[in-house]
């Protein structure tokens, strides 16, 4: 009976953990950075390569940018089934963060929209019209980050669903010739959409300005350890035959 008590309960906890953690700020939460429009200052610097797995990478600046953002959406490229990263070697695209900042942050219309991540776009969906307005539209992005850092790397597959965080680096093209010619370009305006319209950003900092609600994930890991316990319990039952 403890042992199926303990499962149910380690059940519930980790889908109750699972859900909440899904979970964006409320507008009253949101920091003063995040109301602000992402900064970008054309520059005219060198070309420079960095490597990553083995990979050699040329980067091409375009532009500074600084972006400060709730993070909505995210995807990792060494998820088992992204594919596309894999097939084309590369390894310095370690996550892309979709982000809600400026006027649809400051308004709370993240908050009547729905986000997720593929392999390199994030999708968003409103039944409600006045969340779909284009200067709220608008205020959302999708970034490809680009690092050659573990250490960095680790930093932003750290980050969450409801973060508030702000990036700082270069908008950028970066291309290969391991195995086949592979280039992929920035968007240099917030108002394109479709195809291309990602920011590419080799970044250089990363401030978390605000974290996301703790308590799902702590709920979550309760709910492991609970669930753990009531296995343990139920293979360490003495047996009863049946009657």
């Amino acid at each position: 009976m403890l042992a199926r008590v303990l499962l149910v309960l380690g059940l519930a906890g980790i889908g109750a953990g699972w859900y909440a953690d899904e979970g964006l700020p409320s507008r009253a939460a949101v920091v003063p950075q995040v109301l602000a429009e992402p900064l970008q200052t054309a520059v005219q610097l060198p070309a420079f390569t960095v490597r990553a797995e083995g990979i050699d990478y040329r980067i091409e600046p375009a532009a500074d940018y600084d972006i400060s953002g709730i993070v909505v959406s995210r995807h990792d490229s060494d998820a088992w089934w992204d594919w596309f990263h894999a097939a084309s070697n590369d390894h310095l695209n370690v996550v892309d963060i979709c982000m809600v900042w400026g006027a649809n942050a400051r308004d709370g219309a993240y908050q009547k929209m729905s986000f997720s991540s593929g392999q390199f776009v994030c999708y968003w969906n409103t039944r409600d019209s006045n969340a779909a307005q284009s200067a709220y539209v608008r205020s959302f992005s999708n970034n490809h980050i680009l690092t050659e850092n573990p250490l960095t790397a680790r930093q932003l597959r750290r980050l969450r669903i409801g973060d508030q965080v702000r990036l700082r680096g270069q908008l950028v093209t970066y291309r290969h010739n391991a195995g086949m010619a592979f280039s992929r370009s920035t968007s240099l305006t917030r108002d394109d959409t479709g195809d291309g319209a990602c920011e590419t950003v080799f970044v250089r900092d990363i401030e978390v300005l605000r974290r996301g609600s703790a308590w799902p994930r702590w709920l979550m890991a309760c709910g492991v350890l609970v669930l753990l316990f009531g296995l343990w319990a139920w293979y360490s039952a003495p047996h009863r035959p049946r009657n």
